[in-house]
């Protein structure tokens, strides 16, 4: 959980380096987030005055919006660990394709020590756990 709330207090900071972890851990958590949305607006949606469905898609639509910009925070921080510009975000701007490879960028290991960006995220952890 700890990686899930250090994306939204860095939610507009596109400056720095995100480990796999922080990234991975923050995606799954929306995914599962989503899937709960999801199944409990579908679950409601018979019901007879729909006013549960469209509360629950009221705040699964802001959720939505809400995480937007964290999204692709910690998804530019995280090409920066690998070393890559932030613009290779507009991957996905091609179709399927371009998807694909942000995503093998994404899963690459981070650059050993600093860069551009700052210092590697794991030697900065490893330096304050001892």
């Amino acid at each position: 959980m700890y990686w899930y709330l250090k994306c939204w207090k860095q939610y507009i900071d596109f400056q720095g380096r995100a480990r796999r972890k922080e990234y991975w851990v923050f995606t799954l958590v929306n995914i599962i987030i989503y899937l709960l949305f999801y199944i409990l607006s579908f679950s409601m949606m018979y019901d007879s005055s729909g006013i549960l469905s469209l509360t629950t898609s009221i705040i699964f639509f802001l959720y939505t919006v809400a995480t937007i910009l964290p999204s692709i925070a910690v998804t530019m921080r995280r090409l920066h660990d690998t070393g890559r510009s932030g613009w290779w975000y507009l991957l996905n701007v091609i179709p399927l394709v371009g998807s694909i490879c942000l995503l093998v960028l994404l899963c690459l290991d981070s650059e050993p020590g600093e860069n551009q960006w700052g210092e590697n995220p794991k030697g900065i952890e490893a330096e304050e756990a001892a």
